[in-house]
């Protein structure tokens, strides 16, 4: 994984002034467009979008310093307008492209390079489980995609769950992990940001096909899972868990992620506020 993503990074170099395309990029990674930058977000600590933005215009800084003209570098990079090229060069460095050619004033921003480090000698508990094809029933929406904080579409789609759902999903599950889960699957593709939205779901695991209307239902193939407890102070335990899975973990593991939704669930401890054992599930296959 880590050649994959170096190699992602030389690609991304290399092609600064194309139109770059998230499908091709996250091709070279291989992992889905989702998962790609969930990988590199939690890795890099910042979004795609805001990395190939911040190599662009420090590339577009390099040109500056040659004498190129603001407006050339500003087409050169994808800009439409030399408003939309100054107000983006000024918000990242603090001055003018036109301070650049006047003084020689320059900020970089180097390309990046992975590594994996390990840090305290401490290992990252998981199991790897088989399962047959499932069917994930619940409620469901689009929700912003987010990597980090509270979700809070999430927080509505939970709340929105009538009695009479929570039953009939509770008289469906017939599959470990018996508890309520939280699923994402079909992000949005095609582009860089990460303002998109993706489904969520909150539901169960069946194997039974017969679903009320006021159920979503979707098709999970039979495969390998990555699981990793964890257990402390809710809900930043299992973030941080999840932080680690796409950090530590993938990247130096023999598993990659394949395209089926991953699920994640949550069992409070009734005498400890915010306290909680979870797991992750990441669908998984031997490289």
């Amino acid at each position: 994984m880590l050649k994959e993503l170096n190699q992602v990074m030389d690609y991304i170099d290399e092609h600064l002034t194309d139109d770059l395309s998230l499908e091709i990029i996250s091709e070279y990674a291989g992992v889905s467009d989702y998962h790609f930058r969930k990988i590199f977000f939690y890795l890099s600590g910042m979004t795609l979008n805001e990395y190939i933005k911040n190599r662009k215009l420090s590339e577009a800084n390099k040109d500056l310093l040659k004498g190129e003209k603001v407006t050339d570098v500003a087409f050169k990079f994808g800009y439409q307008s030399l408003d939309g090229f100054t107000r983006a060069f000024k918000k990242w460095s603090g001055f003018l492209p036109s301070d650049v050619t006047k003084t020689g004033i320059s900020k970089s921003f180097p390309k990046l390079s992975f590594i994996i480090t390990v840090k305290g000698g401490i290992s990252m508990e998981f199991r790897i489980e088989e399962k047959p094809a499932f069917n994930l029933v619940g409620v469901s929406k689009r929700v912003p995609m987010q990597f980090e904080g509270v979700n809070n579409e999430i927080v509505k789609l939970a709340m929105s769950i009538t009695k009479e759902q929570k039953e009939e999903m509770h008289s469906l599950q017939n599959m470990e992990p018996c508890e309520i889960v939280n699923a994402s699957y079909d992000a949005d593709a095609d582009f860089l940001k990460e303002e998109g939205d993706l489904t969520h779901l909150i539901g169960v695991l069946t194997t039974e096909n017969k679903v009320s209307e006021h159920l979503d239902i979707v098709q999970v193939e039979a495969c390998s899972w990555a699981v990793f407890p964890n257990e402390g102070p809710f809900p930043s335990t299992l973030q941080e868990t999840m932080a680690k899975v796409y950090s530590e973990w993938l990247p130096s593991s023999n598993y990659e992620v394949i395209n089926v939704p991953t699920f994640s669930y949550t069992k409070m401890d009734e005498k400890l506020k915010d306290y909680a054992y979870s797991e992750v599930w990441i669908p998984v296959k031997k490289k």
